[in-house]
């Protein structure tokens, strides 16, 4: 009968009796066509030979014959109707006509994506490959991936009322999804040269300048962001749908597992509950009031479970015996795809402002010490510093880097992070490390996956130990690193991308990739750190260097950092940036206002409070008492560079590009610049009192701290000369005034009458404003 009719067909396949494309052709069509039957009638009896149909078509369809591709059109198109109807009205508890037709999506979209990652770099499309865009076009715009959803929903649920027949077709699905986006993603990339948001801004600032306008070179936004948000909002809302994505990962087999990793990976630089929920135990109860996050049952546990079985299978010593034991054909493309989703977790989470790894570390010590142990070892699974240069060394070391940094936000060094110090490597290697981030050799991971993994910084992961390192190390990290010429290494980091080089005498752009948003807050607050060795004479008072600074925080570069769509971009990463640069632009003020002999008369010490806490430039009055001096003596030469490289004006430009919530750190500079006259006065003419800035930012919904600033910059500039009465006036600042003295708090209330005070300090200017707003009765209101 038909059975037995399809095992000759099948044993004829597998034996390659087959000659004509065309014949295969028809064959494919005849094994849908009569699958659909099947499915239509409701043909349950025969549901064992729609099997068989769908198992032979997926044969027939894995193969590189041009002719089979070219019609792979038209059979896209039966097979999203075909799936359209298994999942609309096929009882199926065997899960094996849901896994075979999900199967045949999923090897299609694989069979494009080798065809199209093939074709990247040709001139221009053959007609081949202008079909296999048109099944991605179709996919995307078609309801194709709520359907693949929907089939992992129902194979989670399957699966809690403790059947596993769906898991293979969850895995499918899985594999079926994240080859749709990665195709999408292919195809919007085209054959782009890739940079980062600052190499592209600098390019196109300097095209601009050389009269020629030069294409967007950072990474192209594509419509798969459309399509992992829809998963994720699917995900978000239905239990058995993250069921069924746990097990795949859990007891899927490597091709599912190594999809799931980079849908998972994509997911979380979308959404944070998408990282809490890979965070949290899958086999308890959303409503459950104790979690432990990070523990068996978790998704990221079966991540570290993966790198720890990875680890065994790519150490040399036990080679032999992981090829007996492990039969993984790509252990390298796991560990980076794996390490790539840990790092997004931890990179998403911190921007939140989460302070802790052991969300994802457990509570555990020795879990802990386990998982670093496993990415230390994979980061430098050859034992040499070029190891680094390979995909899977750098995404381990980006992913401890990332989990780390969680940390990084204390003001005390804990447990966790003393164990991963003693995993990191010396200073002199981190110094070699950063060298070979300037190699060419270091440029091609750049373009590993077709550059498609630039999205998380893959090659980062170094600075971000440097980073560490240098925050818990103490001065005696400091004073290693500057020792061998660390922070003249981090300018070259900053400046790579922006280098001209000479070709038959005449300069000419070379295309790097530049250091990605990541690799920039980690650079700056690396830096930053390093400014108490010394450094600081290098890094402020030259001209280039300052303006190096200054060009990052340029509106070009904030707006392109804004559409960064990977780790480190968006409105939360142009906030890390603007404040890292501030941070670092602080330092001497910090210094000079933490002096003990600073007299609280001559500024106002407790302006820009903020910036004084965990800055290294708090520590110089007390640690180092001849730096300080020579701070203090060359302040008025800041000051000119300050004033010749336009940072005031850079300032509050910055303010327009941030919210009102995240201003506080770039108001707080700005008030310690006040209280010194030439910074005050360029500061005036940059419209620092203009009255709909002071409407924008006293109207707004202002932190106490940065209300307190800004009160403290009026009372400065009042203090410091009648010249600034009249913008004050303009500013409308006296009705603002009289508001303050009734608010309920305290320190608010003397803030304001303090710059009241100073308005009265050297003339009787505001004394008729005064009246004319009654602020006198406020003043001596019971």
């Amino acid at each position: 009968g038909a059975n037995q009719s399809l095992r000759i067909v099948k044993n004829l396949i597998e034996a390659g009796s087959y000659q004509s494309c065309a014949a295969l052709d028809d064959i494919i069509c005849l094994f849908l066509e009569f699958t659909s039957l099947i499915i239509r009638m409701k043909l349950s009896g025969a549901y064992s030979l729609a099997v068989k149909c769908l198992a032979i078509a997926r044969k027939l369809l894995d193969t590189s014959e041009g002719a089979v591709l070219n019609s792979y059109g038209r059979h896209w198109s039966s097979l999203c109707d075909l799936y359209s109807q298994i999942l609309a009205s096929t009882v199926d508890p065997s899960g094996r006509i849901s896994r075979e037709s999900t199967a045949c999506l999923a090897l299609m979209l694989s069979r494009v994506i080798s065809v199209l990652k093939a074709s990247i770099s040709s001139e221009s499309p053959n007609p081949v490959e202008e079909s296999l865009v048109n099944i991605i076009d179709h996919a995307r715009k078609s309801q194709l991936l709520e359907l693949l959803c929907e089939c992992l929903i129902a194979s989670g649920s399957d699966i809690i009322s403790g059947s596993t027949n769906m898991v293979p077709a969850a895995c499918e699905a899985c594999k079926a999804i994240w080859y749709l986006a990665h195709a999408v993603d292919i195809v919007s990339l085209g054959a782009h040269n890739f940079s980062f948001p600052l190499a592209s801004s600098w390019r196109q600032g300097h095209s601009k300048l050389d009269g020629k306008m030069q294409e967007q070179d950072s990474l192209p936004d594509s419509n798969s962001s459309s399509l992992i948000n829809i998963f994720v909002k699917s995900f978000l809302a239905s239990r058995p749908m993250q069921i069924a994505v746990y097990h795949c990962l859990h007891n899927g087999l490597e091709s599912a597992i190594h999809a799931s990793l980079q849908l998972i990976a994509r997911a979380c630089l979308l959404n944070l509950s998408f990282c809490a929920i890979m965070c949290g135990p899958m086999n308890s109860s959303p409503e459950a009031n104790e979690i432990e996050y990070g523990g068996d049952g978790t998704i990221v546990s079966d991540m570290f479970s993966l790198l720890s079985l990875c680890g065994s299978y790519l150490n040399k010593e036990s080679k032999q015996n992981s090829n007996q034991k492990c039969k993984l054909s790509n252990p390298h493309a796991l560990v980076v795809h794996c390490c790539l989703a840990l790092a997004t977790i931890a990179a998403c989470l911190k921007s939140e402002g989460k302070s802790s790894a052991s969300i994802i570390l457990t509570s555990s010590h020795k879990k802990q010490r386990s998982r670093l142990s496993v990415l230390a070892h994979l980061s430098s699974a050859d034992d040499t510093v070029k190891s680094c240069l390979q995909p899977h060394c750098a995404a381990a070391t980006l992913a401890l880097s990332t989990l780390i940094s969680l940390e990084n936000g204390g003001q005390t060094r804990s447990s966790l992070c003393e164990t991963a110090l003693a995993l990191f490597p010396r200073m002199a290697t981190l110094h070699t490390l950063l060298k070979l981030w300037l190699s060419d050799g270091s440029e091609e991971l750049c373009r590993y996956n077709a550059g498609l993994l630039n999205l998380f910084g893959l090659r980062d992961g170094s600075i971000g130990l440097l980073e560490t390192r240098l925050k818990w190390g103490g001065p005696l990290a400091v004073e290693q690193a500057c020792s061998v010429g660390i922070p003249q290494l981090l300018i070259r980091l900053l400046t790579d991308g922006f280098s001209r080089e000479p070709s038959d005498g005449k300069e000419v752009l070379t295309h790097r990739s530049g250091l990605s948003p990541l690799g920039v807050a980690w650079t700056l607050s690396a830096l930053s750190q390093c400014l108490p060795g010394g450094v600081f004479r290098e890094i402020l008072y030259k001209r280039e260097h300052l303006k190096l600074l200054t060009d990052m925080l340029s509106d070009m570069h904030l707006k392109v950092l804004a559409a960064w769509t990977g780790l480190g971009g968006g409105k939360k990463g142009v906030r890390e940036l603007i404040n890292s640069v501030v941070d670092i632009l602080a330092f001497p003020f910090v210094a000079v206002q933490s002096s003990p002999n600073m007299p609280s008369t001559s500024a106002s010490i407790n302006s820009g409070f903020l910036l004084n806490i965990g800055s290294p430039g708090g520590r110089i009055g007390t640690e180092n008492k001849e730096m300080l001096k020579t701070i203090e003596h060359n302040m008025p030469q800041y000051f000119q560079v300050l004033l010749e490289v336009g940072v005031p004006g850079c300032i509050l430009r910055c303010l327009d590009n941030l919210n009102m919530e995240d201003i506080s750190r770039p108001l707080a500079i700005v008030a310690k610049m006040v209280g010194y006259r030439p910074l005050a006065l360029q500061l005036l003419r940059e419209g620092l009192l203009n009255p709909s800035r002071v409407a924008k930012l006293l109207k707004g919904p202002l932190a106490k701290e940065t209300l307190l600033d800004f009160l403290m910059i009026i009372s400065d500039l009042a203090r410091m000369s009648k010249d600034f009465y009249e913008p004050i006036n303009k500013a409308g600042m006296v009705e603002y005034l009289k508001n303050f003295l009734s608010n309920e708090d305290p320190d608010i209330r003397a803030k304001a009458c303090s710059a009241i005070g100073n308005m009265c300090r050297h003339s009787p200017y505001f004394y008729g404003p005064f009246v004319r707003h009654d602020l006198v009765i406020y003043l001596f209101a019971d």
